[in-house]
């Protein structure tokens, strides 16, 4: 499965962007989907993901829920990140990441399957 992101740029503090995660080579409906985010030299860590099954169940880390959304489209292959009220601290390079289920945690970037290239976020304060 192949992965690509879009969507980075800069964006003002209390603005907004939306990435988009488009997969391909692979059945996108059977893995579950994620964003990391992480500076130039850091470790990733864990953003949000959304499940494969039924309702679709969201996850987020505790520094962005109530302002991120994560969604995906089936019939596109595509994941989402819409992020809303931007903090300077929000700047990152922002990957997707698939897992085939069962899911045992969110957290570990290890145990994801596939990833993207990565996309710039910047946020100006």
């Amino acid at each position: 499965v192949q992965l690509q992101a879009s969507g980075g740029g800069v964006a003002q503090a209390g603005g907004s962007l939306r990435l988009s995660c488009k997969a391909s080579g692979g059945l996108f409906i059977i893995y579950a989907m994620a964003w990391f985010r992480h500076a130039p030299g850091k470790e990733p860590t864990f953003v949000a993901a959304v499940t494969n099954g039924p309702g679709d169940n969201q996850f987020y880390a505790d520094s962005v829920k109530g302002r991120f959304t994560v969604s995906r489209d089936n019939a596109k292959s595509t994941v989402y990140l819409q992020m809303n009220s931007l903090k300077s601290e929000d700047t990152a390079i922002y990957t997707c990441a698939a897992i085939k289920p069962p899911v045992h945690g969110w957290y570990v970037a290890s145990d994801y399957h596939y990833w993207g290239q990565g996309t710039l976020v910047t946020v100006s304060s």
